[in-house]
């Protein structure tokens, strides 16, 4: 199983990873506001992510970490 790390003082909220992922497992996380005042991005369900590393890959700032 993959393990998403989202460093959420680096997230901007730009959603990208959201639009990336094949699951729809990605969310801006509206209950958390970081450092920057921005949303982070959250993994809503980490049983069904498959490693794709897609939201990784579009992550302007790299604030996504894939481990599989």
């Amino acid at each position: 199983m993959a393990k998403i790390t989202v460093d959420e003082n680096v997230c901007k909220g730009c959603e990208l990873c959201v639009t990336a992922c094949p699951k729809g497992l990605l969310a801006l996380d509206k209950t958390r506001i970081n450092a920057k005042g921005y949303h982070p991005s959250m993994l809503t369900d980490p049983d069904k992510c498959i490693g794709c590393a897609m939201c990784a890959m579009m992550c302007p700032d790299v604030a996504i970490t894939v481990e599989r």
